[in-house]
């Protein structure tokens, strides 16, 4: 009985596309379903009706494609439709440039409360949803986010019924009582191809976020530029979990390859969490009825408090610029259909506050043109999203620094340090223009240095995680920490003699380095907060030589425990890459640690002692 009740609602509210868009009237405000959901019949017959209304706006989240293009900004029809776009990106692109001022900046978390606290009226919604099941309930299918707010606020209600629509679980449903006009009309729903990508660029920067993300991690990501290469490296994972505003092909495959369990998130455990699904018809099939992905609204996925919550959070976002203080401006790019910036703000500053949480920005060093650098001196006030308090890591192809805590000097050049080589010596002139650095601050043969990324690892002493990688810029202070921190007796192993202090001046040579010709590994522990040194492996190339001197220090506490022998393996295998022909030490008899150490090489060790000091020797080509 009860299904036939609803069954005569349904047809009972059953229109022709022409006369439910006919309850339209001009000057009042349409909200249009967003992204992939948009529904085309609706929109296409609302435009075609563009002579017979007057002064309508149309309230959207941006989209770059799909019927609705052809409203905006249209100037033939500035006196029939305006659209108010909700955006969250600087709008200073070509593309975006002509309605840039329709764009409305908003975090999209807030949007479902502008709807319903009714400081934004809508008088009509146009949305999208899958045929009524036979309790009388139709899903939003692939975009819940502010769709389910706009629609319970509208004063009139027109869906159009689209059996290709994914029935998505989640909170994603409206009954037939709560809207008011059905239109019949089956289409292809909207797809996304996948974004052209440099694999130049985004393999080095793939593999340097891939060290970033732990098993066991909850990851957001967007759609748009290199969104496939930086998913697929995260097939080396398990059991991730999935917290996120669009939902993708690329994340697909990471669910339906196992990587994807949502087994340790610590709120909704076992579901991946999305608002919209923007890919393809596969994707959107993917979709229908699974139990592993949820649909929630926007104010619920994108809230802060809410991605706090997740324990060990990271969220993946790329910018279009950035300056060296860390200020990131982001755009939605013409290929990228759909803006995936809208949440970035809400996913940065969530997975920041989140118990071992990171927000990591990724940006390529270079424009698409491979000569405009990203990375610029400064960001006009308009163009910036995201401020620099709230940037934590961020990745290019030439790098990965973590900015938090980090004064302007050390943001300055840890930014110059991941630009592209031909871009650093402007950028650490105007720098010091701008007095972000000092005038005595150098790069010297760094200039043109290339961050080895395939050398970082991580391990685990005692239960504590040790970074080991290449030094950079930024580690000038925890440089001087490290032997400031060093026993008197350990301080004259390695320099010789006592010293009291290390200046910075004297420590810059060790953190600016070729990579080539000089290399410093540095083990961290602390990762996710204020890193602190516990050992450091170096070794610079002697003069008129093919053969690099190596030296080492290890905390006391540290000592014993194989760190230095995996400084001296890390070492080792850079040296051999770089085309030289061997390691020389040179320590007192006292050292004995060294020498256990330097012997653990696979090669022939040559020992000389001139009565005051050893001189140990190995080359390449010469076995034990």
């Amino acid at each position: 009985m009860a299904k036939r009740k609803e069954d005569s609602e349904y047809k009972a509210k059953l229109q022709t596309a022409d006369s439910a868009i006919g309850m339209i009237h001009s000057g009042q405000r349409v909200f249009i379903g967003s992204s992939c959901g948009e529904p085309q019949h609706l929109v296409d017959t609302l435009f075609q009706r563009r002579d017979r209304l007057s002064d309508l706006e149309i309230i959207r989240l941006l989209s770059l494609e799909g019927s609705i293009t052809a409203i905006f900004g249209d100037q033939a029809y500035g006196h029939n439709f305006s659209v108010r776009s909700i955006y969250q990106g600087a709008g200073r692109t070509e593309h975006l440039a002509g309605g840039r001022r329709f764009l409305t900046p908003m975090n999209i978390c807030d949007i479902p409360r502008l709807f319903r606290s009714g400081q934004l009226p809508i008088h009509a919604a146009l949305i999208q949803v899958s045929p009524p099941d036979a309790f009388g309930y139709v899903s939003l299918g692939i975009s819940v986010d502010i769709t389910l707010a706009a629609a319970r606020s509208a004063k009139l209600v027109i869906a159009q019924v689209n059996p290709r629509m994914p029935r998505t679980v989640g909170n994603s449903f409206l009954h037939v009582s709560d809207i008011d006009l059905f239109v019949e009309q089956e289409e292809e729903l909207l797809t996304v191809l996948e974004f052209p990508e440099e694999e130049e660029v985004s393999e080095p920067i793939a593999q340097l976020l891939a060290n970033l993300v732990e098993d066991g991690a909850t990851i957001q990501h967007g759609p748009g530029e290199m969104a496939a290469t930086l998913l697929a490296v995260l097939a080396g994972k398990n059991d991730l979990g999935l917290h996120t505003q669009y939902m993708t092909d690329g994340i697909m495959h990471l669910i339906r390859q196992g990587n994807i369990t949502n087994r340790y998130k610590n709120i909704d455990e076992g579901k991946g969490v999305a608002s919209t699904a923007i890919g393809s018809a596969e994707l959107y099939r993917f979709l229908d009825g699974n139990p592993a992905v949820a649909f929630h609204p926007s104010d619920y996925v994108n809230r802060p408090s809410v991605i706090a919550q997740h324990r060990n959070m990271v969220s993946i976002n790329v910018a279009t610029a950035m300056d060296l203080t860390g200020q990131v401006a982001a755009d939605a790019l013409p290929q990228n259909h759909f803006a995936g910036v809208t949440g970035m703000v809400d996913f940065v500053i969530g997975a920041n506050r989140a118990a071992a949480g990171k927000s990591i920005i990724v940006i390529p060093s270079r424009q698409r043109d491979g000569k405009t650098s990203r990375i610029v001196p400064e960001l006009d006030g308009g163009s910036v999203l995201v401020s620099s308090s709230n940037v934590h890591h961020v990745v290019s192809e030439f790098g990965a620094v973590n900015l938090f805590g980090k004064n302007l000097q050390e943001r300055a050049m840890a930014m110059i340090s991941i630009a592209h080589p031909e871009n650093r010596d402007t950028l650490l002139e105007e720098a010091k223009k701008r007095g972000l650095v000092g005038p005595e601050r150098t790069l010297s043969e760094s200039l043109y240095g290339v961050y080895p990324a395939h050398l970082e690892e991580v391990r685990e002493y005692d239960g504590i995680r040790v970074a080991c990688r290449p030094v950079k810029i930024t580690d000038i202070r925890g440089i001087q920490e490290h032997f400031y921190a060093m026993e008197q007796k350990d301080i004259q192993s390695r320099f010789f003699s006592q010293r009291k202090s290390f200046y910075e001046d004297q420590m810059q040579s060790r953190s600016q380095i070729d990579y080539i010709k000089s290399m410093t590994i540095v083990a961290v522990t602390n990762q996710e907060t204020y890193e602190k040194i516990i050992g450091i492996g170096e070794y610079v190339r002697e003069g008129g030589k093919n053969i690099a001197e190596v030296a080492f220090s290890v905390l006391k506490d540290w000592q014993g425990k194989g760190i230095a022998r995996l400084l001296l393996q890390k070492i080792t295998e850079t040296a051999r890459r770089n085309g030289l022909d061997g390691l020389v030490a040179y320590t007192s008899p006292q050292n004995r640690a060294m020498i256990k150490v330097f012997k653990t090489l696979p090669y022939a060790v040559e020992t000389v002692f001139d009565g005051d000091f050893f001189t140990l020797t190995c080359r390449f080509d010469r076995g034990e």
